[in-house]
């Protein structure tokens, strides 16, 4: 083992420009193969971080104007979804629905007070099962439950950065905030993992319908399905708008009348880009590492033609073709494993500190998690390029091993 390394470094030695030249190309190969994996991830991350704080199967239903007369009704009606609305769904598809929530907004109430401290905040009445639909992480106590619902409490969920406006370092749970002047009760803090600057407040729908002259309206319906799939949860979405459009004598035609967003749907689209995405960046990186194994192949092709005495000489005195293959061979896909090595491990280097700075940057810019978050390749993508590279070092040298083995001594001998 130890002598046969040393006489592949000492023809490496005799061609050490062009063996660098090979190896860097290998490494620059795996190198670029690498980074691009890690990237195409870190705007995957990115993306899936955008749809982290909603559920996968969501449908998110808000109601405009209608654009057809319809039934002796005129064109221009806006419609209004109330709870009614709610029961109607609730009743109709509960094996489709595996959460459901009413979404009341409080428009031009948005002054929110605690002591001297005020702001402007998102306002929202909400459900218990809303957390369910659009997903936040419970910093202190907790979150909106059905005792407050049906006895029209007072209280009310605050995200962290209107905690951090109004409270500063102060403890805010079991505080009283003013809500356009209405005492409510702190009950719990929270992060919105998809938008993390987002100055919120939720208080139950009910309270909210009844303190802010709400009647029974709702200015939108979040739907959770049971959908595994696209085609289920756009089923189910065409029933809920059918269903919808009946009760308020809306036109079949009339697309414009009720807005849906499927968030299944579109997760699945940009899931399909990056897969694309992907491809495209695995059929780069192979041609990339293709072209480094020709030149390795190149070069092996050359050592050999210069090396025909030498191979005749040994052919001679006994060596066999199988030994003169597995000699042309050991230098091939040394060069390529050492090489695909240093590519992989400088790869995977700037992949972490890329990762390292973002998260860094993160804290101060949540919306780069957003964008392009943690760009990393998969440890074992990474040795299975490395594994393939070798294999690939192998057929780069097979056939100059080939040549070397087919060497006759005699004419070797006579070779200038």
């Amino acid at each position: 083992m130890f002598n046969s390394l040393q006489e592949i470094f000492s023809t490496l030695k005799q061609n050490k420009l062009r063996a660098i030249m090979t190896g860097f190309s290998v490494a620059w190969g795996i190198f670029m193969l690498i980074l691009l994996l890690g990237s195409g991830n870190g705007l995957q991350n990115g993306m899936e971080n955008n749809f982290r704080g909603t559920a996968k199967n969501a449908l998110w239903i808000w109601s405009r104007q209608t654009q057809l007369s319809y039934d002796g009704l005129q064109a221009g009606r806006r419609i209004q979804f109330t709870d009614e609305d709610y029961d109607m769904l609730v009743n109709h598809f509960k094996d489709d629905i595996s959460d459901i929530s009413g979404r009341f907004r409080l428009w031009g109430s948005g002054t929110v007070t605690y002591k001297n401290e005020y702001g402007d905040y998102s306002l929202e009445g909400v459900m218990p099962e809303f957390k369910n639909i659009q997903i936040v992480d419970m910093e202190q106590g907790r979150y909106i439950n059905e005792p407050d619902i049906q006895q029209f409490r007072k209280v009310a969920i605050i995200s962290v950065p209107v905690k951090k406006a109004l409270f500063k370092e102060e403890d805010p749970i079991g505080k009283y905030i003013h809500i356009d002047k209405v005492p409510f009760k702190v009950v719990g803090t929270f992060i919105n993992p998809e938008r993390r600057d987002d100055e919120q407040v939720y208080i139950p729908v009910k309270t909210a319908q009844r303190v802010f002259n709400g009647s029974n309206k709702l200015n939108e319906l979040a739907v959770a399905t049971n959908a595994l799939t696209v085609a289920e949860n756009k089923r189910v979405e065409e029933a809920i708008r059918t269903t919808l459009m009946k009760k308020h004598r809306i036109a079949p035609d009339d697309k414009q009348a009720l807005g849906i967003w499927n968030t299944l749907e579109h997760f699945k689209q940009a899931q399909g880009v990056f897969t694309g995405i992907r491809i495209f960046v695995w059929v780069i990186g192979i041609m990339t590492i293709i072209a480094g194994i020709v030149g390795v192949s190149n070069i092996m092709i050359i050592l050999v033609k210069e090396r025909t005495k030498e191979l005749g000489i040994r052919k001679a005195i006994g060596a066999t073709p199988w030994s003169v293959i597995r000699l042309v061979l050991s230098e091939s896909v040394f060069i390529t494993t050492l090489s695909g090595f240093f590519g992989l491990v400088a790869g995977m280097g700037l992949m972490a500190a890329i990762s390292m700075v973002l998260q860094s940057a993160a804290q101060s810019n949540p919306s780069i998690e957003s964008t392009f978050y943690n760009p990393s390749a998969n440890l074992s993508v990474a040795v299975s390029a490395l594994v393939v590279l070798i294999v690939a070092g192998l057929i780069a040298g097979y056939v100059p091993a080939r040549r070397a083995s087919a060497i006759k001594p005699i004419e070797a001998l006579h070779d200038e």
